[in-house]
């Protein structure tokens, strides 16, 4: 890319819903050094004289984060003012489904909404309804106004132009090599194509056919109608469609 640098980027959102795989967009590019999930104290300590993307850090001791994030924005953005915020969404049914075995082991998803251990004797979905709906209401709302907003849905039906959409947002070269390097691994199946993006490894269950969609597969009725009620108003300011009960 010629003349100015591209921004350092900070990919954000609810865990299970892209933000692995949207993260590793940025190591596809050239231009950028990428770190999934760094301590936040690493994020601010670093040398932005050339291109960082970041994915969700961690909380460092000694940054008290704002609530639904998991670190102080009014640091980070005082320590890297031209950082631009990427913030992915997923349908919360979709995101549930995924969310299952993170919650399950102690609520290891990140950052933790405050009253998360009076949820522990909750069913799964709700704890894991209250999550994302926690990280998309509260998280969201501090970045809401800087944060370009993604959808999961559309990474998965078309990789290719999603990629095209964020070299054009962020003033990137559209490199085609580096493009369909990445686009390729994106898929709504598992083929031969398919890479899963490697912090979520450890996190997939092999119960579903699709991504898009995999709520129809997940989850049953009884789950959908726990989930609903704590979802809903946060997917309606997404524009997601839920399943009447």
């Amino acid at each position: 890319m010629k003349g100015k640098p591209p921004p350092p980027i900070m990919v954000l959102g609810c865990g299970r819903s892209g933000t692995s795989i949207l993260g590793e967009f940025f190591e596809h590019q050239p231009e950028y050094r990428y770190r999934s999930e760094p301590p936040f104290a690493e994020v601010f300590g670093a040398d932005f004289s050339s291109p960082l993307a970041f994915k969700v850090p961690c909380e460092s001791e000694g940054f008290k984060p704002d609530s639904g994030l998991s670190f102080p924005l009014a640091a980070l953005r005082d320590r890297a003012p031209n950082m631009r915020f990427l913030w992915i969404v997923r349908h919360p049914l979709d995101a549930i489904s995924s969310l299952r075995v993170g919650i399950s082991r102690n609520w290891k998803h990140h950052p933790r909404p405050p009253d998360w251990r009076g949820w522990l004797d909750r069913p799964l979905v709700e704890r894991c309804a209250h999550h994302w709906t926690f990280i998309n209401s509260r998280g969201f709302s501090q970045v809401a106004t800087i944060a370009a907003v993604l959808r999961f849905e559309d990474m998965i039906h078309d990789p290719y132009a999603f990629a095209e959409g964020i070299c054009d947002n962020l003033g990137l070269a559209r490199e085609e090599r580096s493009l369909t390097s990445w686009a390729k691994r994106v898929q709504n199946t598992n083929n031969a194509s398919f890479k899963e993006a490697k912090t979520s490894r450890s996190l997939s269950r092999a119960d579903h056919t699709v991504r898009v969609g995999r709520w129809r597969e997940n989850l049953s009725e009884q789950d959908i109608a726990l989930a609903l009620p704590i979802v809903g108003p946060t997917a309606d300011r997404f524009g997601y469609d839920l399943p009447a009960i």
